[in-house]
């Protein structure tokens, strides 16, 4: 995530008046804005009604309206708790470890306030979505099972302490993973790596959902799912191009490999489900697409075309496997598969960053001049384990917080009737 800040120096200044008028920084640029606007709005449809129909789809007819109301209420309380003191924490000052407070109910975010060549309401909405759909993302984790009271609670905790804090380690200004030259251009570590080990921690907590995995538990519309995971294509584009803040040749080329590997993936997860099962499904085509959007996230911004059709495939064959035989060999019940996806995906993608970005093989050579493929790809390990370490701790504290005050799980002749009647006193189909 490109993020120009606001200081100016002696050296910038001078800088700044070789630049081309509507090129310098900290002055508006109206196709930059434009084109941010309409990225943020692309982020948002992610979320609603993209990911929203994805896991609807999934889950059991008893439980689709649970997962559209989770999704729906975490976009609106991650919107006000993100304007509260979210944007603060993650992108309000410099330090190693989180950005302070200084920005708490946006103060200093106004109509002139810019964000390089952006107003910084822009950047700040921008951001915003992202807070939004990590914690979405979690919930398909422990579809079916949780609280609706719990949800927020866990989510509005979590986006505190874990998200924010680790958003800043890597995007915000003095960030210590930022520093050591971490490259993630849209999200692998900060969103998916993040929201799949929380997903995975969460799913081990609250356990098994009734009768998993010995009751079949087929999705009840796997129209919904190739509708959202289409939505969820489109939208991507706003992610991955939009996270370089500027209309540029960059995020030009980050839409291409975005599209290419998203291809790539969804192919390498329908081959791999026909040699083992004999038959492609729509529903491995369209996890197998959402694995090499996670996958090109990190790198959408450094690779080029080649680099993402391997990541693509990389990540369509790896995810494939982790949600298929690895969740079958360990047992645990993600319920609509965010470890093996987004996890494994932004693993993968973070990985293979640090060694597509290298020039001799077509990307950009960004953090590998001075040591190396072997050096940079060392430096996207150590962000992966930080935040894998972090998260799973944290997460698993905050569940058991949950738990201790209001209880995580329905009980089992809740689970047995369905959330919808049972948390929402509605139905989403006809009886």
């Amino acid at each position: 995530m490109k993020r120009i800040t606001n200081k100016t120096t002696v050296l910038t200044s001078l800088a700044a008046l070789l630049l081309p008028l509507g090129a310098r920084a900290d002055e508006l640029n109206a196709g930059d804005t434009a084109w941010m606007l309409t990225a943020t709005a692309l982020v948002l449809f992610m979320t609603i009604p993209g990911l929203s129909l994805f896991y609807a789809g999934m889950v059991r007819s008893k439980n689709v309206l649970s997962v559209l109301m989770q999704c729906f209420a975490i976009t609106s309380m991650m919107t006000v708790l993100w304007v509260l003191y979210g944007y603060s924490i993650a992108f309000g000052g410099e330090g190693p470890y989180w950005g302070g407070l200084d920005k708490m109910f946006l103060a200093g975010v106004t109509v002139d306030s810019m964000s390089g060549t952006i107003p910084e309401s822009v950047f700040m909405t921008f951001q915003m979505t992202f807070a939004i759909i990590t914690p979405a993302l979690i919930v398909g984790a422990f579809a079916e099972r949780m609280k609706f009271s719990a949800v927020l609670l866990f989510m509005a905790i979590w986006l505190t302490v874990v998200y924010a804090p680790v958003c800043h380690w890597v995007w915000g200004d003095g960030g210590w993973l930022g520093n050591k030259g971490i490259l993630d251009f849209a999200g692998g570590t900060v969103v998916h790596i993040n929201a799949g080990m929380a997903g995975l921690v969460a799913a081990l907590v609250l356990g098994k959902r009734k009768g998993y995995p010995t009751t079949p538990m087929m999705p009840h519309n796997l129209t919904y799912t190739l509708i959202g995971a289409s939505m969820l294509w489109v939208g991507w584009f706003g992610f991955n191009a939009g996270s370089e803040l500027a209309a540029d040749g960059t995020a030009g080329m980050a839409m291409a490999v975005t599209q290419i590997a998203t291809a790539s993936a969804a192919l390498g997860w329908m081959i791999c489900e026909w040699v083992n099962h004999g038959k492609p499904s729509v529903l491995g085509i369209a996890s197998g697409a959402v694995g090499g959007l996670v996958a090109i996230t990190p790198a959408c911004g450094f690779v080029g075309p080649m680099g993402a059709i391997a990541i693509g495939f990389a990540s369509g064959v790896g995810c494939f496997l982790a949600a298929v035989k690895l969740k079958r060999m360990l047992g645990y019940d993600d319920s609509l598969d965010v470890f093996g996806v987004h996890a494994i995906g932004g693993i993968i993608g973070a990985l293979l960053t640090g060694v597509f970005c290298a020039e001799t093989l077509g990307g950009a050579g960004f953090g590998v001049e001075s040591g190396g493929i072997a050096a940079q790809v060392g430096v996207q390990f150590t962000g992966v384990i930080a935040t894998v370490i972090y998260t799973g701790i944290a997460s698993f504290i905050i569940l058991k917080v949950v738990d201790a005050v209001i209880g995580l799980r329905v009980t089992s002749d809740e689970e047995q009737e369905g959330l919808d009647i049972v948390l929402h006193d509605e139905r989403g189909y006809i009886i």
